[in-house]
């Protein structure tokens, strides 16, 4: 059975956060927290903490089974953008140039891996 968790509104642009997205996208869970924790790009940690609440959302749904037995993989992994907070910088001359500040929401859906009998 299959869980989802979502962020949203993390003040970080689309394009960045789904970097690391597309990293991690198919992974078994063990390894893509691994590879989140050790990423040095600053939207890992937020990605890290909605991978937790997604597995900790599974463990809620599956009473009783094991995450470590379950062979969790990253199903799907969506980032959408937010709201955009529009600023206005100084410019010379009189002038103003407008600045958006992006924000994005990200679903994620963790289901166990399926092993095919032979």
């Amino acid at each position: 059975m299959e869980a989802t968790a979502r962020l949203r509104n993390q003040p970080t642009s689309p394009r960045k956060m789904r970097l690391l997205a597309d990293l991690i996208r198919g992974m078994e869970v063990e390894k893509a927290l691994n590879v989140l924790k050790f990423n040095t790009k600053h939207p890992s940690v937020p990605l890290e903490k909605l991978l937790l609440s997604a597995i900790d959302n599974w463990k809620q749904k599956n009473e009783g089974a094991d995450v470590a037995t379950a062979n969790l993989v990253v199903k799907t992994i969506m980032v959408d953008g937010g709201r955009m907070l529009k600023r206005m910088l100084p410019a010379p001359q009189g002038r103003a140039y407008r600045q958006r500040k992006r924000s994005n929401h990200v679903t994620i859906t963790v289901d166990s891996k399926v092993v095919a009998a032979k």
